[in-house]
Parts: structure tokens; C-alpha cells; sequence
């Protein structure tokens, strides 16, 4: 099994080096890494080369594009998905790779960081309450923070679909209907509390929203043609 790890990333040289520092320090190491810099304005790209990281350049705005970019670029069977502010456990792709045997898809939980202590721990356990219901449900919630499938499976079920959030999610629903889903509970990932900008009640409305696939916001890429 060898395993590509994609990044989208637009303006993150702030966050960016500790993810590909988590990653440097995987006790199973990414057999590639590519961050794909979404347009970028700052020393994102440089920062990705530096740190040893496959660059690929997506000039359509949206973390959808920069997520299928990624998608088509990648080199190998499985592609692992993570987030430019977010830090994988050592063990992370490890964790994957032993869960990995006849799945499409993995997912596992996210920790937020970054943010006071009560809501840290609130949000923590609303959202595990919240991805056991989906679980039960029969609709995983995957995380682009945290998730891996296989890229042929992806791929043929029409990959990321064009829209302003929960692509991931979507995504998660095309490859369960393509095989077996599981969730991986110690397939850790840390990612910033930012996600949280908003609130806490209305990032988890739109969890709960994206449960029952109300996801809307299509957009077209900047030349105008259907997205």
C-alpha cells in the first residue's frame, strides 16, 4: 500500500510548517506530499518546496478544486487527505494503513486546538456524539482534515463535487455507495480552532446540514463555465 498526502492550502505560511512538520515525523512516512496551493499571495509554495513537498498550482478558487487537483495528481493507490492548520498524530498514516484491508474509505476524529479550554472540550464532545449518530445513521461524516480512500474509487465515483463546503463530506457519500467505509478511532489529527470563527452552534449546524446532504453554494471556476 503506498499513500499519497494532499494539502490544499491558500495564504497558510503561518499554519503550514507544523503540518509538514507532523508529517516529517509520521512513524509510517508519506510516500509523497503534495500541497497544492490554491493561488496563494504569500510564501506558501516556497515554504511547501522547502519542506520537501510536491507543489501543485490550482488557480480556480474554492477547496473543492484545490482538493480534486490534488486528487488527479497523486501518484499512488491511496490518497490521504489533511488540512494546511491541522497536525496528524505520529502514528496517523500508520493507523490508516492497518485499517485500510478491503475499505474504499477511512475517516478518523478531530481535536480542536487553539481555543479555550470549555470550548475545546464541549466541542469535542458534541462533535464525537455527533459522528457516532452519523455512524448509527449510516452516513459517515468524513473530514477533509482527516480522511484516506482510494484514489481509482474516488475517482471513478466523479471525485470532489464543486461546492463551497462539506466537500469532503460528499465525497464520503459517493465512496460509500463504491464499498466499505470505516471509521478509525485512533487516527488522530489536531487542527485549529479557526474552523470555530463563526461559532461553535453554527459550524455544527452545518455538520448537521451536511448529514442529510443539504450542502449548497455551487460555484463556477472564474472563466465562467459550468463548475
Amino acid at each position: 500500500m503506498r499513500i499519497s498526502v494532499v494539502i490544499p492550502a491558500f495564504n497558510e505560511e503561518a499554519y503550514l510548517p507544523r503540518t509538514l512538520e507532523a508529517l516529517r515525523r509520521q512513524r509510517r512516512p508519506a510516500d509523497e506530499v503534495i500541497v497544492v496551493d490554491n493561488g496563494s499571495s504569500d510564501q506558501t509554495a516556497a515554504l511547501a518546496r522547502a519542506w520537501g513537498a510536491r507543489v501543485v498550482r490550482c488557480d480556480t478558487p474554492g477547496v473543492a478544486y484545490a482538493r480534486q487537483a490534488g486528487l488527479e495528481a497523486a501518484r499512488f493507490e491511496w490518497v490521504a487527505s489533511t488540512d494546511a492548520d491541522s497536525e496528524p498524530a505520529e502514528d496517523w498514516l500508520e493507523q490508516l494503513e492497518a485499517h485500510a484491508q478491503g475499505m474504499v474509505a477511512l475517516y478518523g476524529p478531530l481535536q480542536l486546538t487553539g481555543v479555550p479550554y470549555p470550548t475545546v472540550w464541549l466541542a469535542s464532545v458534541v462533535y464525537g456524539l455527533f459522528l457516532a449518530v452519523c455512524r448509527a445513521a449510516g452516513r459517515p461524516n468524513l473530514a477533509g482534515a482527516n480522511m484516506a480512500f482510494r484514489r481509482d474509487a474516488a475517482l471513478a465515483a466523479g471525485g470532489y463535487p464543486p461546492v463551497e463546503a462539506r466537500e469532503d463530506v460528499l465525497l464520503g457519500y459517493r465512496l460509500q455507495k463504491a464499498g466499505p467505509v470505516r471509521f478509525v478511532p485512533t487516527a488522530r489529527v489536531r487542527t485549529s480552532g479557526r474552523k470555530l470563527a463563526s461559532g461553535a452552534l453554527p459550524f455544527l449546524w452545518r455538520q448537521v446540514r451536511s448529514l442529510f446532504g443539504r450542502t449548497r453554494g455551487y460555484f463556477a471556476p472564474r472563466d465562467g463555465s459550468p463548475g
